[in-house]
This record gives structure tokens, sequence and C-alpha cells, in this order.
């Protein structure tokens, strides 16, 4: 079926066929012998055509134009820049089912599901389209001057925020679409005046250029410099670091491993002039299965936690996948409802080799510690079967790798004996992305100060529902503390991401005529701003 899409687009969309090499601004990149290819996670083949790999030469053309960019990009009207990412999204989705299509073939993921995360990647451009386009998200900021005060006069003082330059955007491996070449780091980095350089994924090139195409078309039909993106092809991590490197890249933005994320942080940080990177790396999502719940509810929370931590063959980074149950009466038989259902469970393909050898690995280390069930299916390629382990507080406090996040279908049950482990497992808990509770309002007055340790662990507390499936909106946040991300104060979904590509500027005594629109004090754009001290729009 997919085969077929993709020959039908080819046959009628000529302009539309993969060439397999790198977007430099307006041109493309050269037919290198350093090729890479896409894997079938079904089958394990490779898939064609070739994508070529960047030379330096190009990365240093990319990040040229990009340079080149920044100030006419940044200083644009807000509205502009809305347009920009309206026609980025309906250059997507003017692809259809090839874009569609060419993602399902990649990633082994269900079309359906590529379909939804299409219209998810859409919708979060569309949002952070609204939001330049209304303006107030510079937070400008104005304290007029009193030369009357006393003893010293105050100067007339204003401040907001302001593109902080090209941005350099790694994409993830798990969301072909909706964290790549067209996903959230790039929309917000986009929509803060920031040119981009994109560095494709290996495991889904074709869909990488493909949305690529999408961007640099809106580039052009929107009249921009052709430095504000660019996308570069790689087979090794050579051009990355180069790329993080290099001194007219402003700030980084990354999904993936820790290992990954915690490298271009080092790399960052070692530069003459350190940049920040803002990383999503690693979170296991600790669950906590309260006796309330247990009792009332026990055989629908199991249910939902065999869904939610099996949900797109476990490759979610907010899979839960360490589930402490208190004391109850209903745990073993929670527990046995969780290991049934893992035994029953369908075999599915992970994404890349790679996170097939550690995913196995990751078992076979947990095996030697503790308890487990395996799905039985019938495997082929990239597939993997489901696993679910069992043990207790006491091994887990004294094991930390248990707490190491295994990226596939598996969770950890563990029981706690005694309220005073459960928060003791609580608090020895790294930063994560989530943290969840199944309770009854009774549960909830009971361990009120579970929710309070959680509440420093993690960036988004869940109730009575598991944290697979992202809410794009202005207050989702998608972080928390190291290691699920590099900096805690941000978030990689909703409408505050566009803050991490920013930096404050501020403007002391300049004449109205030379200050940008968002600080003249007659608000020509109609902006909420805190003007000595108070919110409003006069």
């Amino acid at each position: 079926m997919l085969q077929f899409i993709l020959l039908s687009w080819e046959r009628t969309n000529m302009d539309l066929e993969l060439l397999g090499t790198s977007i430099i601004g307006g041109n493309r990149g050269a037919a290198t012998k350093d090729t890479l290819r896409a894997v079938d996670p079904h089958s394990g083949q490779p898939i064609e055509p070739s994508f070529h790999s960047a030379t330096i030469a190009e990365l240093e053309q990319a990040i040229k134009l990009a340079a080149a960019a920044r100030r006419e990009f940044d200083t644009c009207p807000g509205v502009k820049r809305a347009g920009f990412l309206r026609a980025i999204a309906e250059k997507m989705e003017g692809m259809g089912d090839l874009l569609i299509a060419r993602a399902t073939l990649e990633s082994g993921l269900p079309f359906k599901r590529i379909r939804s995360e299409l219209g998810r990647t859409c919708d979060q451009l569309r949002q952070f389209a609204g939001v330049v386009e209304e303006g107030s998200w510079v937070d400008a900021r104005i304290d007029r001057a009193d030369p009357d005060r006393k003893p010293l006069p105050k100067p007339d003082v204003r401040s907001l925020k302001r593109a902080v330059g090209p941005a350099a955007i790694f994409c993830a491996s798990n969301f072909p679409l909706a964290f790549s070449v067209a996903g959230g780091d790039t929309a917000s980095a986009l929509a803060a005046g920031c040119p981009v350089v994109v560095m494709a994924h290996p495991a889904h090139p074709g869909t990488a250029e493909l949305a690529g195409r999408a961007i640099a078309a809106a580039v052009n039909k929107c009249g921009l410099p052709e430095g504000v993106f660019s996308l570069l092809f790689s087979n090794g991590y050579e051009l990355g670091q180069a790329l993080v490197r290099h001194p007219d890249i402003r700030a980084v933005g990354f999904t993936g491993s820790r290992a990954g994320g915690r490298a271009l942080m080092d790399l960052a940080a070692a530069r003459p002039e350190p940049i920040p990177v803002f990383a999503e790396m690693s979170s296991i999502n600790p669950t906590f299965i309260l006796p309330g719940a247990l009792a009332e509810r026990g055989d629908e929370i199991a249910n939902g936690l065999h869904i939610s931590f099996t949900l797109g063959v476990g490759q979610f980074c907010t899979k839960p996948a360490l589930v402490m149950m208190a004391a109850s009466a209903h745990r073993n038989e929670f527990s046995e409802r969780v290991f049934a259902l893992v035994e029953s469970s369908p075999g599915g393909p992970l994404l890349t080799p790679g996170i097939k050898e550690n995913y196995e690995r990751g078992l076979a280390g947990r095996g030697k510690i503790v308890s487990g069930r395996h799905g039985r299916a019938e495997i082929a390629g990239l597939a993997v079967n489901a696993a679910a382990f069992q043990t207790t507080a006491e091994v887990v406090l004294r094991t930390p790798e248990l707490t190491e996040e295994v990226f596939g279908p598996t969770t950890v049950l563990v029981n706690a004996d005694r309220r005073d482990e459960l928060l003791e497992l609580a608090r020895s808990l790294e930063g994560q992305l989530t943290a969840n509770i199944f309770g009854t309002d009774m549960d909830l007055s009971d361990y009120a100060d579970l929710i309070d340790i959680l509440a420093t662990k993690a960036g988004r507390l869940v109730f009575n529902a598991f944290p697979t499936g992202v809410e794009v909106c202005p207050a989702m946040v998608h972080g928390g503390p190291y290691p699920a991300t590099s900096d805690p104060r941000t978030t990689s979904v909703g409408t505050r991401a566009i803050d991490r590509f920013t930096r404050l500027v501020c403007y002391q005594g300049f004449p109205q005529t030379a200050l940008p629109d968002e600080l003249k004090d007659g608000n020509p754009l109609q902006l909420w701003r805190m003007v000595n001290g108070k919110v409003s729009q006069d």
C-alpha cells in the first residue's frame, strides 16, 4: 500500500521526487560519495534512494546564509513571520499522502499515527503563527523616566525579547514530523525570528527532505532571505559537532538520548563563547498507584498502563517505565493482569537497528536483577516483544540501574509495602518529564506530601491519566529537571517554547524614533505590555 502511494505520487508529481541532497538556503547540495539510506523497520532492509552527506563547505555555506539572514528575519513584522509559519503548514499539508506514506515507510509507525502527527505538526506551526501575529510574547516592559526623582533622576528604561540568532536543530528518531525538520524546535525558533540549520535524522531522511522542501518553498513564497532555512544530511557525528562549534550558531535544539544531548551540551559549553543547548533527553515518567485507585479500578488502570507503555512500540519519551504501587490487597491481581497483557502483546518494530540493540541489552540487564515476563509473538526485522518486570522498593533503592530509561515497550512494577518506602522512592528519582498519580480524593489527602515531592522532580504532574500523549497548547510544559532536559526552566511543547530562542535587550534613554515599535509610547502594535509595573495595552 505504502509503495503504491509513493510510486503513484512519483509518476504524477515529478517535482516531488526525492533527490537525496541537502538543502542549502535556496540551493541543493552536491551528490557526494558518502551516503546513507533509511531502513524499513518491518523488514530490516534498506530503502531507496541514497542520501548524500553534506560537506564541511556546505555546512559553512548554510551557516553563512543563516548569519546573513539574521537581522532581516529578526526584525521583520510579526504578521510576516506568522504568514511564513502558516505557509509551511499549507505546503506540508499539500504533500498529503506522499509525506505520510514516506514517514510511515521509514519509521514503521502506522499510517493513521503519522496522519495524526502531521496534523499536530501543522497545528503547532499555526499556534506559533498566532503568537507572533498578536505580538505580546516579546514581554515588552516600559519604565518611563522621572527627571524629578530624588536623590537621582530616573532614566527611561525599556526592554523586550529578541531572537538569539541562528539555531542548530537536531531531529528526533521517534517523531518523524512533530519533533523533526518542521517540528516544535524548528517552529519555535522560526517564530522567535531565528534562522535555522537543521540536521536530518538518518532514520527518516526521505521524510526530512519532503518537510525541508516545504519549508524552503514557504521561505521563497514569503519573500524571506534564503538563509532562514537549511537542511543537512549526515552519515556520522562530525558534521553535527562542527555545527554546534561554529561561532555563528547561537543556540541548539535537540530531542534524543541522554548520551547525545549530554555530548552536545559539553561541546557547546567548551566553545570560546558558550551557547545554550535545549535538550530533551531521558525520562522514565514514574507512576504511583495509590490504595484507593487499586481497589476501585485496578483492571482499568492495568489495561491503560499496558496501552501506554506499548504505544508506538514503547518509543514515547513519556512512556510510564517505573510503576510504584502502594500496599494493597489488590496489588497482586493488578500485576498479574499486566503480565497477562504483556504475554499476549503483538510484537512491533523499533525505529532503528541501534534502538533494537539497546532495547535487547536493557532487557538482558534487567533480567539479571529482577523477574519478568515477555510477549510471545513471532518477530522479524526490527520487531521486538514487550516485557514487564516486577520487584520491590528495597531492590530499586539499592539498584539505581533499574531507574534508567530503556527505550521500547517495557516497564517495571515496584511493590512498596510502607508509606515511607513510597515517599523514599519518589525522593530518589532523577528529574523527569512527567510524574503520574492514580488515586481517589482520599488518596490525594493521605499522600499530599507525595505530590509536593513530585513537583520538585517533574515538569508535568498527571492525575488519573497516563502521560503518553502531550497536548499542544499554551499551558503545556514538556520539560523537567536534568536529565529529562538540559534546562528545567523551558518547555519543548506549547507556545512558551519560543522563549528558548530569545534573549533580553534593554533600551535606555533612546528617542521614540529609534525604538522598536513594540516599545514606542503610542503602542502602534496594540500589545499587552508592562508599563510602570502595570500590564495594559495603553
